[in-house]
């Protein structure tokens, strides 16, 4: 790929000056707006990958960068010590559009999940009366919920956890999509888990999809054995997948929902726990928090970014344009093309190598035919532009991807 002069400038400066804990694709990105990013030389890009589902709502959306605005110049932090007039308004609204009694604002989604498996763990001794420091959590094999010490302690990835133990205790991992499993381990050590935590579809992975039924035969053998059904919606959730939660496609209720990513449309770190008093209300005034979480720009941006959601009808959008998507993708006649998958609009290609070719050299040429995505697990490419795109503009980027892989 040719890298200009301008663009090798920043890519070495993060060289000298940046941890080396990325591998990016060699882009240097300076605007944004809708569906398109445009890198400094002035190439405007298709964004594919839409920060993991972070820009849901299209990159720089005006309503949510408004808001933004709007309150910085108002007042921006004030930290929990004492009460603001955009928490409240924000808490109501996000617990009546997901149906839940509590919400927990934090920051980045595996602050999120941290704060799930405390609050798992405190309803475990307070409500089901796991004996002290016993509580288990239980996951599943392939996930990714972050990549702090607890999260990766629960990851089957070595290049997550290897190298940074001792790992934290109480972690149990089963496979995925396997019911049986799950029945297996609630059955043996049932009266100590505290919790089942579960992407609805894991993304990273590559967007590994269960079986149709698995996610409500996991919550009814939580329901069964007192166990927390707790969902990791953080890049599945906010419309992604043609739902507002993934997990409504089977009609599921989770006892924890966990949201980040596109709850702020890409703007700031805004994260959220969902569940009802039973559970939320088992942490007391003092026992957990955040300096930066529920603080009035991420309250105001949040609506707002939620707002767009449903104003814009993005749910139906991502449903309707998902389908034209895949169907169009497995029209592709190449050997490189081995499997597609996805709902709504997070897609893959699961990519079989050709002629010393690989997902990474797609999306090369991808880049350089003016759309950017980024292998996962160095065999699939992850499919996921803002909702905002227009059917016209998705088809248009079929062929950019249907040329890229033809050609490269």
């Amino acid at each position: 790929m040719n890298i200009t002069p301008l663009s090798k400038q920043f890519i070495d400066q993060e060289a000298l000056y940046g941890a080396l804990n990325y591998h990016p694709i060699p882009v240097v990105l300076s605007k944004g707006k809708g569906a398109f990013v445009w890198d400094v030389d002035g190439k405007r890009y298709f964004d594919f990958l839409s920060a993991y589902s972070a820009v849901n709502q299209g990159h720089c959306h005006p309503k949510i960068v408004q808001a933004l605005v709007d309150q910085a110049q108002t007042l921006c932090l004030t930290s929990r010590a004492f009460y603001n007039d955009c928490l409240g308004p924000y808490e109501e609204l996000i617990t009546k559009l997901f149906g839940y009694q509590r919400v927990l604002a934090m920051n980045s989604g595996a602050e999120a999940v941290e704060t799930a498996l405390k609050l798992s763990r405190r309803w475990g001794y307070v409500r089901k009366n796991i004996p002290e420091n016993q509580a288990i959590i239980v996951g599943c094999a392939g996930n990714f919920h972050g990549r702090t010490i607890s999260v990766v302690s629960l990851s089957t990835d070595p290049g997550s956890f290897s190298g940074f133990g001792p790992l934290t205790p109480g972690l149990v991992t089963i496979p995925y999509n396997n019911t049986s499993a799950l029945e297996r381990v609630l059955e043996e050590k049932g009266q100590n888990i505290a919790a089942f935590l579960i992407e609805p579809i894991q993304g990273e992975a590559g967007v590994f999809m269960p079986d149709e039924g698995y996610l409500k035969r996991c919550a009814q053998l939580c329901k069964k054995h007192n166990v927390l059904f707790v969902v990791d919606e953080i890049q599945t959730g906010i419309a992604r997948t043609g739902k507002m939660l993934c997990c409504d496609h089977e009609e599921v209720r989770p006892d924890i929902v966990l949201l980040g990513k596109a709850l702020s449309g890409g703007v700031l770190p805004v994260s959220a726990i969902l569940a009802d008093d039973d559970v939320m209300l088992t942490i007391k005034p003092g026992e957990h928090g955040s300096t930066f979480g529920g603080f009035p720009l991420a309250c105001r941006v949040a609506v707002a970014a939620l707002s767009v959601v449903t104003e814009e009808k993005l749910a139906d959008r991502a449903q309707y344009l998902g389908e034209i998507f895949r169907r169009e993708l497995k029209k592709i006649d190449s050997p490189m093309v081995e499997l597609v998958r996805g709902k709504g609009l997070l897609n893959a290609i699961v990519i079989k190598p050709h002629n010393g070719k690989e997902a990474w050299d797609v999306c090369i040429r991808m880049a350089e035919l003016g759309l950017i995505a980024k292998p996962t697990h160095k065999h699939i490419i992850r499919f996921a532009p803002p909702l905002v795109i227009t059917e016209e503009e998705l088809l248009q980027a079929v062929e950019i991807i249907k040329t890229a892989i033809e050609t490269v």
